[in-house]
């Protein structure tokens, strides 16, 4: 009569401490009849190393040691067909003790599961055996606690990343997630901490070695780590921002104490006014898109607001477009409470937009003085249009608003002038909303009095947008009523001219050079 068939145990060591092995791990080590383990060609295995305490000394012991790690092979197939031949070699070998009735232990680090090797054999075993997996401690929470600092707290996400996507694709990943865990970063640090600074998570991430190793245990914030010292058992942490809070990371190597220089504090807060461009992801700045990134807070006209792509672990704090000043206030309270914030404004931010306002608040108020404030410049409106269009402000030129509800029309219209008879390109912003029709009639008829009716005129309007219109004409031709507050005018100067070729689009430029 035949013995009955062993079954195949997938254990989870934890992290490294062999006091971290779960009780149902160690009885199963114990009681089985051979213990398997990977290793790589130097025939060290961390697995085993972690479950020694828990062997008998009489157990079988198959060690399935990889061909091939990241070097070359002269296999036939390659790299894949070589690890591919290897797992099946490795499953064979088990499943003859399993034949035999004996019971097999797999060993695996952390969780079987988890980026673990263990899942090589369970795909092609389970099917044929019994097969049952005990979960450990994964990397990922051992870190956590060697930080001793939550990871998620409240609404906070997480997402495990492998290392081996490629900065670009990590980057993009890292900008759209709240709390992080890089797995996988020993041969790609490098890459790792460029795709963290790009996203603008470096200042919040940690790097941790051997977690849970007592004194080889190692933690220093990731941009300070040499990519050429990165061990295999390693991993990148960025925290939550409801997690993180107030609480401070421990940073230190083994029993020392932290290095001199970091922040014990509340975190220091901070306020970025940020341009958005015109309209669209496609507008954004490296540097805009990384602020906005790692930003806790984002605060802006309502619109402006909903361009910015949502992330579950920020605040977002829309309001009306009348209400700058106390936009400029909230933001900067948030700043005093440790937040790091994004005020959004279209196109730049120093163009008819928040810049201005929030420096001044900061500057007004005595409890502000320590708020950092960064500028972080965006494509503007002008720029947008004119570049669609051709490249009427090839020379100089004056940017200029219609709208009266911060100034006087008897200012504008004084400006409107000088720059007419200045022969200046002239782009005009906010040349009309609803409430607003009288003053870009008035404002023709001024220019009209210093400029010939053949001027070109560029109208941009929803640029960047699906609803994006950019239109040539003449200062004597163009229609008011056709211009809403969603537009943006170019008004030539005397030596702005329009490039027609047959087959292709009209093309206004104003030349760089000047008669005379």
């Amino acid at each position: 009569m035949n013995a009955p068939a062993g079954v195949l145990y997938g254990v989870g060591l934890g992290p490294g401490d062999p006091e971290l092995v779960t009780v149902k791990a160690a009885r199963l080590i114990g009681a089985a009849d051979v213990v398997a383990y990977h290793s790589a060609r130097h025939g060290r295995s961390i697995a085993r190393s972690i479950a020694a305490p828990y062997l008998r000394g009489d157990q079988i012991e198959e060690q399935l040691v990889y061909p091939v790690t990241t070097e070359t092979t002269d296999h036939p197939g390659g790299y894949e067909a070589a690890i591919e031949e290897f797992y099946e070699q490795a499953a064979a070998r088990l499943m003859a003790h399993l034949t035999q009735g004996r019971d097999v232990v797999l060993l695996a680090e952390g969780d079987p599961l988890f980026y673990s090797s263990y899942m090589h054999m369970h795909k092609r075993i389970s099917g044929r055996f019994r097969a049952e997996v005990v979960p450990g401690i994964t990397s990922v929470s051992a870190a956590s606690a060697a930080l001793a600092m939550p990871l998620v707290e409240g609404d906070d996400a997480l997402t495990v990343l492998p290392g081996t996507l490629g900065r670009e694709e990590l980057a993009r990943r890292l900008s759209g997630t709240g709390a992080a865990a890089i797995m996988k970063i020993s041969r790609s640090y490098a890459g790792v901490r460029e795709a963290l600074k790009e996203s603008g998570r470096l200042p919040q991430a940690y790097y941790v070695e051997r977690a849970s190793g007592g004194a080889k245990q190692l933690i220093e914030p990731a941009g300070d780590v040499d990519p050429a010292a990165v061990p295999y058992m390693s991993i990148i942490i960025v925290p939550g921002a409801e997690a993180a809070g107030q609480a401070t990371p421990a940073l230190a190597r083994g029993d020392r104490a932290s290095p001199a220089g970091l922040a014990t504090g509340p975190p220091r807060g901070r306020v970025d006014v940020v341009g958005l461009g015109p309209a669209g992801r496609d507008w954004l700045t490296p540097e805009a898109m990384a602020v906005l990134a790692a930003a806790d807070d984002i605060v802006g006209y309502a619109s402006y607001v909903d361009r910015v792509a949502r992330n579950p672990r920020q605040q977002r704090h829309g309001s009306d477009n009348t209400e700058e000043p106390q936009r400029a206030e909230f933001a900067l309270d948030l700043a005093l409470r440790g937040r790091r914030v994004a005020v959004v404004s279209s196109g730049d931010p120093g163009v008819f937009a928040m810049a201005s306002v929030v420096l001044e608040a900061a500057a007004d108020q005595d409890r502000f003085a320590d708020v950092p404030v960064h500028v972080v410049p965006g494509i503007t409106a002008a720029q947008a249009v004119a570049s669609l269009a051709g490249a009427p402000l090839g020379h100089d030129y004056v940017v200029l608003s219609l709208s009266d509800r911060l100034k006087p029309w008897d200012v504008i219209a004084r400006r409107l002038q000088a720059a007419a008879v200045g022969d200046f390109a002239i782009a005009i912003y906010n040349p009309a909303s609803r409430s607003r029709r009288q003053q870009l009639a008035d404002a023709l008829d001024l220019l009209l009095a210093h400029r010939d009716p053949e001027t070109p005129v560029v109208v941009g309007r929803a640029v960047g947008t699906a609803d994006q219109v950019v239109t040539v004409t003449t200062l004597g031709a163009l229609d008011p009523e056709q211009v809403d507050m969603r537009c943006l005018l170019i008004v030539g100067s005397s030596q702005t001219r329009v490039l027609r070729t047959a087959g292709r689009p009209d093309r206004v430029i104003t030349p760089r050079r000047y008669p005379g």
